[in-house]
């Protein structure tokens, strides 16, 4: 995806209704999203946990929108093809708990997945810009990863701006993805600084009028 295309919007299903999980999916075609955000926790490296590959493989039947699979999981080289083979369009995970971050992003892009790494709230981005030139995307989180519902850490932005400069540096294409306490109030600052994919749960699941939401954050309003 060019910068100079619209912002695309990732509705996070950690905020819809676990009891009806393929209607909350099938919801997000409806309102207009561009991707569907599935947060896969372990209970390991951050102390919720939520669902695995059963679930990518049973929403997937509900919806045309591809899947970005977030995975907050260590060793998650373990499970990537299990992952890619349940129906993951997109996939990302956190390098500083994979054995060997370069080939895991190779095992993704091979298997013609869209291949990402994700630096969370308190990770560095210097340490892994080295991997960038193997991404598709990069996710840069703006909450602590773990949790659906937290504030915006505006500071988060500055790492969105090294990412960006280095990507021109080295005239890499890579999208830039930011999740967390993203809402309709925010989102122009986010989309300013050179974001083309917001992730937003509760803003979107909560909101009176999902479809409006969406087109706000994206800039469509």
């Amino acid at each position: 995806m060019a910068e100079e295309k619209r912002v695309f919007v990732a509705p996070s299903i950690l905020s819809g209704d676990f009891a009806n999980m393929g209607k909350s999916v099938a919801l997000l075609d409806e309102w207009g999203a561009d991707l569907v955000h599935c947060d896969v926790m372990d209970g390991v490296y951050v102390p919720n946990i939520t669902f695995g590959m059963p679930m990518i493989k049973a929403i997937k039947e509900y919806t045309k929108l591809p899947l970005d699979v977030h995975l907050m999981i260590v060793k998650p080289e373990k499970y990537l093809t299990k992952f890619i083979d349940s129906g993951a369009d997109w996939l990302s995970f956190h390098p500083e708990v994979s054995d060997n971050p370069v080939e895991a992003l190779k095992i993704i892009r091979d298997s013609g997945t869209r291949a990402g790494i994700v630096i969370n709230a308190d990770v560095k981005c210097e340490d892994y810009l080295y991997l960038l030139d193997l991404c598709d995307f990069i996710l840069v989180m703006s909450v602590q990863a773990g949790h659906g519902g937290q504030k915006f850490i505006p500071e988060t932005l500055k790492k969105v701006e090294a990412i960006k400069n280095y990507r021109k540096k080295h005239n890499l294409s890579f999208d830039i993805e930011i999740d967390g306490g993203i809402n309709e109030q925010n989102a122009g600052v986010v989309r300013d600084t050179g974001v083309n994919v917001i992730v937003a749960g509760s803003a979107v699941y909560n909101s009176k009028n999902p479809e409006r939401t969406i087109k706000t954050i994206r800039g469509d309003m």
